[in-house]
């Protein structure tokens, strides 16, 4: 059966972000709208679905690795923060955006905190991701049976 690690992060994120929208369970603040992810950002993120997509990374980092704190994701979702003529230099992201997040994911029982503070996924999060993982693997299946089918129909016209 396929896990999260055997599909592509880019495919999992856009499954697993429209699961929870679809779910309509994630609770999403009020603020979304307004807020920065980052201070080296220059204007909120344009897609207003951008909560349910980070959300959905968080998740599937945590899922790959077992324990993570908030620190840890503020780093990964950083980036650059160029300081007009002298050089560019990482920043981390908003934490508050990573911990309402996480807060998120918990109250729908994706996640759980541990001893130490940090975060791990839970056996229904973990459950509930690779189910996702599994129905985008089938669907690439079922993609690539109709290309092959559409192809060998086409060979067949020319004939």
């Amino acid at each position: 059966m396929p896990g999260v690690r055997d599909i592509s992060a880019d495919a999992f994120i856009t499954a697993y972000a429209s699961h929870l929208k679809r779910s309509g369970k994630l609770e999403v603040p009020t603020w979304v709208d307004l807020v920065k992810t980052g201070s080296f950002k220059e204007l909120a993120p344009y897609d207003p679905d951008w909560y349910y997509v980070r959300a959905a990374a968080v998740a599937r980092h945590i899922y790959l690795r077992k324990d993570v704190g908030i620190g840890a994701l503020t780093k990964l979702h950083g980036g650059r923060n160029r300081r007009g003529n002298r050089p560019s230099h990482h920043a981390d992201a908003s934490a508050s955006v990573q911990r309402k997040i996480c807060q998120s994911l918990e109250k729908i029982g994706v996640l759980e905190q541990t001893d130490n503070g940090g975060r791990r996924i839970s056996q229904d999060g973990q459950r509930d991701l690779d189910r996702i993982a599994t129905a985008v693997v089938e669907a690439a299946k079922e993609e690539e049976d109709d290309e092959d089918e559409g192809e060998e129909g086409e060979e067949e016209d020319e004939e």
